[in-house]
């Protein structure tokens, strides 16, 4: 699935099943919530953190995608193409830092 094809799958089912798009900044705080999920298992698989009985089950992979879906749905909510953002942005990181990550110590000699 493309991210074009995303947008477009996620404005479906929203009209489909989801009756409206939430207000952006509901939307806002949905994606921070889930954040905070993602956050949750890294630092409890990654971390020093142990995982709480009601975490053990929860799937990395499955949080990943929500924060997907809510920036996808403000995405289309502010009439964004993502593939063209993202694409603007690979090219300003590539200007920005093309020499920045090469020349840094603390990354060479890891």
């Amino acid at each position: 699935m493309t991210i074009s094809e995303a947008q477009k799958t996620v404005d479906d089912w929203i009209k489909k099943y989801g009756v409206r798009y939430f207000s952006q900044l509901t939307n806002m705080a949905i994606l921070t919530e889930e954040v905070g999920e993602v956050a949750r298992i890294i630092s409890r698989t990654y971390g020093e953190q142990s995982f709480k009985e009601s975490d053990k089950n929860k799937d990395l992979s499955d949080e990943l995608a929500d924060v997907l879906w809510v920036v996808i749905c403000l995405a289309n909510q502010c009439g964004i193409d993502l593939t063209e953002a993202l694409e603007r942005n690979i090219r300003k990181k590539t200007e920005r830092d093309s020499t920045r990550h090469i020349s840094n110590e603390k990354l060479i000699s890891s």
